[in-house]
């Protein structure tokens, strides 16, 4: 099973990588852009059938080693088989 785990920046942190997109794309004439925050996605393939489980573990792996609680925020999901 694959779970997506979706790693962004804390509202109100600092995202320098953020801010140098945003600024590059006002220079290239995008002016409606307002913000933007650069985070990681992250493809975990699990031996397992069962969401639950799946779920659960990545839940895991995100909060001891994927995410930093401190600055960052995640979010996960499990991949649709019939989207590959």
């Amino acid at each position: 099973m694959i779970v997506i785990v979706q790693v962004m920046p804390k509202e109100g942190i600092l995202d320098p990588q953020g801010e140098a997109v945003r600024r590059a794309l006002l220079q290239l004439g995008h002016d409606e852009v307002r913000n933007v925050k650069v985070g990681k996605r992250i493809r975990l393939e699990l031996d397992t059938d069962d969401r639950d489980f799946a779920l659960r573990r990545a839940g895991e792996m995100a909060r001891t080693l994927l995410a930093n609680p401190n600055v960052e925020t995640f979010r996960l999901h499990i991949e649709d088989e019939d989207a590959r």
